[in-house]
């Protein structure tokens, strides 16, 4: 036993780990979360109502029938069932936070390569903004972020 909040105890293995579907539903939302580039905001939102994730849970049970006429979403009661245990509030936090990282190596990997690439440019391009050349990304700093999220474009107009 410790004296402060916290045990530095190893995690207990008896814990059953969580549901696939819970997981995948969590990982949904943490790439959705960074792809709208709202980490910060959503880790300090968790963070804060983290003591309530119960009490939210039962918010969203009460906006459930609501929510249901406008939308069809089959991953809503996954999603409410898994933010009613605490630990699916740490691990969407760690969720969110890894893909956070992979996002923010990806933009340094972005401004490195066009620090590079300007330093080819002439003073004109650089300083005036004059006849800037185009810049071509590499394939694999252009393809998205996450390609499992993007959705195809319906035309109604070009088939």
């Amino acid at each position: 036993m410790s004296l402060f909040r916290g045990s530095v105890d190893p995690p207990d293995e008896s814990k059953p780990p969580i549901p696939a579907e819970e997981d995948a539903v969590l990982e949904k939302v943490a790439k959705k979360v960074i792809m709208w580039r709202m980490a910060i905001p959503a880790i300090m939102f968790l963070e804060s109502v983290r003591p309530l994730n119960y009490i939210g849970a039962q918010a969203m049970v009460f906006f459930e029938p609501m929510v249901q006429t406008v939308f069809n979403f089959k991953d809503y009661d996954v999603f409410r069932a898994a933010m009613e245990r605490r630990e699916n509030v740490e691990n969407l936090l760690q969720k969110i936070e890894k893909y956070d990282a992979v996002l923010y190596e990806r933009e340094k990997a972005i401004k490195k390569f066009m620090r590079a690439e300007k330093k080819s440019w002439k003073w004109y391009q650089r300083y005036l903004g004059l006849l800037k050349p185009k810049v071509q990304l590499p394939e694999e700093l252009r393809a998205p972020l996450f390609p499992e999220m993007i959705k195809e474009k319906k035309r109604w107009f070009w088939k």
